[in-house]
């Protein structure tokens, strides 16, 4: 008689689990989602106000214009593209932001809703604009591709049992928005590296499009990933990592840059 339950139990969870699931844009990969777009806008407002009034935000207006002017193209280029694909819903809730902020970790993200910030330690490797361009492709598909809500998700699942995250937040904030900060990168002493392969993968692969759509060449992301390798201390072996070895994810973008290529226009 247990056993039969366990399994009705176990079945109810897979269908469970099965209704609620997302595909993420252009890849068309199938990805666990127990927490909606808005419930992660909601934190992401409140997270993204508290780290800009614990962090310093840089004085450099010209630098700081840059990231913003990156940003926004990098923008209009997602807006484009999910406009023409009949994908709006995927920006439902977004409210642009772009900080320059001052710390020497070369290091950026972008929190659900388009919550961007880039640390002034990561624009001696991007060097100039597209390179630049190349991060924010790839941070912003992060988002766009709802991957902190996966790895949300994620967490819930194991840790909370499957708890929604309305019930989590009411008998646990802190935790939960530490649960929060984690499944979108903030805070990790990992760089831009710290999702898991197949989410890097795909947010590498995004990237270039996006960037190649906003008039950005994608084959700069070559020399920056080169440059990204030539400084990183990292020399964990890919099976063994959460993200793509530095080989590994050079090769891949040499292989992703045709399909790339085919949006880009310069400007």
């Amino acid at each position: 008689m247990l056993r039969i339950m366990l399994r009705k139990i176990s079945f109810l969870v897979g269908v469970a689990v099965l209704a609620s699931c997302a595909t993420v844009p252009i890849t068309g990969r199938r990805q666990l989602s127990l927490v909606s777009s808005g419930e992660m806008n909601s934190l992401s407002q409140t997270q993204y106000r508290t780290f800009l009034t614990q962090n310093k935000v840089s004085g450099d207006a010209e630098a700081a214009a840059m990231v913003r002017r990156v940003g926004q193209r990098i923008q209009r280029a997602v807006e484009q593209y999910v406009a023409q694909n009949n994908m709006q819903g995927q920006l439902d809730g977004y409210q642009w932001e772009f900080n320059l902020v001052d710390n020497k970790e070369a290091n950026a993200w972008c929190m659900p809703g388009g919550k961007v910030v880039v640390y002034t330690g990561l624009l001696p490797l991007t060097r100039d604009e597209n390179g630049l361009a190349v991060v924010l492709g790839h941070e912003i598909s992060h988002a766009v591709a709802r991957h902190g809500a996966e790895r949300m998700s994620d967490q819930l699942l194991t840790q909370a049992g499957g708890q929604v995250l309305s019930a989590a937040l009411s008998q646990n904030p802190t935790q939960t928005g530490n649960m929060f900060l984690q499944a979108v990168g903030v805070g990790s002493q990992l760089g831009m590296l710290r999702f898991s392969r197949t989410q890097e993968s795909e947010a590498d692969h995004l990237g270039l499009i996006f960037m190649a759509m906003a008039g950005y060449d994608p084959r700069g992301a070559l020399p920056f990933w080169q440059r990204m390798a030539a400084q990183s201390q990292n020399t964990t072996p890919a099976f063994l990592s959460d993200h793509p070895s530095d080989a590994t994810r050079i090769a891949d973008i040499e292989r992703l840059l045709p399909e790339a290529e085919k949006y880009y226009k310069a400007r």
